[in-house]
C-alpha cells in the first residue's frame, strides 16, 4: 500500500480532518448544509441549459441559431454569485492579491505566489495506489457543504430551452448538479462542478458526467474559462466526483504545445499526441456531436481507472478540445523518487500545475521561477516513454472496443473499422482484433526502472 502526506486543499469553509470532527452528531446540524438534516424545502437558483447536439464550428452552433443559446448568461451568472460570495466574505483569501507572473520563455508558464492555500492544516496521509475507492460518507464530502457556498443548480433543459430560476426547489431524489465555490480559490472565478451531488458518487469519471462538464465549457463559451479534473493518486484528496473550473486571461502552455494527429474516430474525433511538453498525454478534438467527443474521452478515461491508472483531464478552448495526462508523481513520491528539492516547494501537481499554471507556496520559489524549473517538475510528473506507450495502447483498445460496440460501425466488417481510423504505425497495435484483450501488466502506475 502506497502512501503519501500532503496538506489536503480546503475546498469548502465546513471542511474539516476526521480526526477532529469527532462522532456524528444527531438530528439536524444547524448549518444549512446540504445533506439530509438540512435540504428538505430548501431552494437553490437553477440554470436549466439547453443541450447541443453538435460540436461548435466557425461559423457558430450547428442547428443553433446564436440569439438561441445566450452563453454569455452563465459566464455573467457564475461571476455575478462568486463576487457576491467573495463580498460576503466566504474565501478564506483574497486570490486577486496573490501575486502572479508569466515566466519569460517559449511557452509562458504561469507562477501565482499563494502563501495562505496550505496554511493552518495538517499533512494528511492519502493513499495514491488506488485510482477507484469506494465513497465514505463519514468523510468530508460536498453534502456537507452550506448552502451559500452552492451558486446554482446546474441541469439539462426540460423544454430544450435555457432558463433561469433564481429560486428552485432542491430535489433531493432527481440528484440534481450543482456548482459551488471552492473556498481556497487558485484564480478567479475558481469554482466546482458536482454532478449528481446527492448520489455520492465517488471521484471517477463516467460519460455522463463528463458531458455535463463540456456542456459548461460550451455554455460559459469564454476561451479563459477552463475546467480540470483530478483522479485519485493525481491529487485528488476529496473522494467524492467534482470537476474544477476558474478563468485564466493568458494561454495555459499545454494548449500551446504542438501536437501529432494519431487518427480520428468514426464519430468525427481527432486524437493527437502531445509533443516537446514535458508531461506525455493525448488531445481530444472536434466530433461530429459534442457527445461524440464525451463519449471517446469518457471510454480512455473509463480505461485509465480500470487499469488504476492516476490522470489528470484539462478541457479548453469552450470544449472543443481535452487534454488527457496519465501521471505517477505521487507513487514517485511515496516510493522516495522525488528529489528533496522539488519536495521541498510543496507543489502538489495537479490539473491546473500540468497544464503549466504553478501553484507556488513559497517566495523564494515564485522570485527564482523559470521554465528550466517549470519543465524539471513537470517532467518528473510524466510516465516514461515506454510506459506512455503501453497505456496509450491500452487507451485505443478500450476506444476501439466501445466503437465497435457502436451500432453503425458493429455492421462493418472489423477490418474495415481497424484499418480506417489509423494514421500512423505507433498505433498498429490497436489492430490486432476488433475488441482485443485488455492487459495492463500491474494493476499500478509504474514507475519503469
Amino acid at each position: 500500500m502506497l502512501r503519501i502526506k500532503r496538506v489536503p486543499t480546503i475546498v469548502s469553509n465546513y471542511q474539516k480532518d476526521e480526526a477532529e470532527e469527532g462522532a456524528p452528531r444527531g438530528g439536524g446540524c444547524g448549518r444549512n448544509c446540504l445533506n439530509n438534516c438540512c435540504i428538505q424545502g430548501a431552494k437553490l437558483p437553477l440554470y436549466a441549459f439547453k443541450k447541443v447536439n453538435q460540436t461548435e464550428t466557425e461559423k457558430g452552433l450547428l442547428g443553433h441559431e446564436t440569439k438561441e443559446l445566450p452563453v454569455e448568461f452563465l459566464d455573467s451568472l457564475l461571476l455575478g454569485e462568486w463576487e457576491d460570495r467573495a463580498q460576503r466574505g466566504l474565501f478564506r483569501y483574497d486570490v486577486t492579491a496573490c501575486e502572479t507572473k508569466v515566466i519569460p520563455g517559449e511557452y509562458g508558464f504561469v507562477a501565482q505566489l499563494n502563501e495562505g492555500r496550505h496554511l493552518k492544516k495538517r499533512p494528511t496521509e492519502f493513499r495514491v495506489d488506488k485510482v477507484l475507492q469506494p465513497f465514505d460518507g463519514s468523510k468530508f464530502n460536498f453534502t456537507k457543504v452550506g448552502q451559500e457556498e452552492v451558486l446554482f443548480q446546474f441541469e439539462a433543459s426540460e423544454d430544450g430551452e435555457v432558463q433561469f430560476l433564481p429560486n428552485a426547489p432542491v430535489s433531493v431524489e432527481n440528484a440534481p448538479s450543482v456548482v459551488a465555490i471552492n473556498v481556497s480559490p487558485i484564480e478567479y472565478g475558481h469554482v466546482l462542478l458536482i454532478p449528481r451531488i446527492f448520489e455520492c458518487l465517488p471521484q471517477r469519471i463516467d460519460h455522463e458526467s463528463l458531458l455535463l462538464a463540456l456542456h459548461m465549457a460550451v455554455e460559459a463559451g469564454n476561451p479563459y474559462f477552463r475546467l480540470g479534473y483530478n483522479s485519485l493518486g493525481a491529487f485528488a484528496t476529496i473522494n467524492h466526483l467534482h470537476f474544477q473550473a476558474y478563468y485564466l486571461a493568458v494561454p495555459f502552455p499545454i494548449e500551446k504545445a504542438p501536437t501529432e494527429r494519431i487518427t480520428t474516430t468514426a464519430g468525427g474525433v481527432k486524437i493527437s499526441e502531445l509533443l516537446n511538453y514535458p508531461v506525455r498525454g493525448l488531445v481530444f478534438e472536434g466530433g461530429n456531436a459534442l457527445q461524440d467527443l464525451s463519449n471517446t474521452v469518457s471510454d480512455a478515461c473509463i480505461c485509465l481507472q480500470d487499469n488504476n491508472i492516476p490522470y489528470n483531464v484539462l478541457i479548453s478552448d469552450c470544449g472543443k478540445r481535452v487534454f488527457l495526462l496519465p501521471q505517477c508523481y505521487a507513487e514517485k513520491q511515496a516510493l522516495g523518487e522525488v528529489s528533496s528539492e522539488l519536495l521541498d516547494t510543496q507543489v502538489n501537481p495537479a490539473v491546473w500545475e500540468i497544464s503549466g499554471h504553478m501553484v507556488l507556496k513559497r517566495k523564494k520559489d515564485y522570485e527564482e521561477a523559470s521554465e528550466e524549473n517549470a519543465w524539471r517538475l513537470l517532467a518528473v510528473v510524466s510516465l516514461s516513454e515506454e510506459r506512455f506507450q503501453e497505456v496509450k495502447a491500452l487507451i485505443f483498445e478500450a476506444i476501439v472496443c466501445a466503437c465497435n460496440a457502436n451500432e453503425d460501425i458493429a455492421e462493418r466488417p472489423h477490418e474495415e473499422a481497424d484499418d480506417k481510423p489509423q494514421s500512423r504505425e505507433k498505433v498498429d497495435a490497436v489492430n490486432k482484433s476488433t475488441c482485443p484483450a485488455m492487459v495492463s501488466g500491474t494493476k499500478e502506475c509504474l514507475v519503469l526502472q
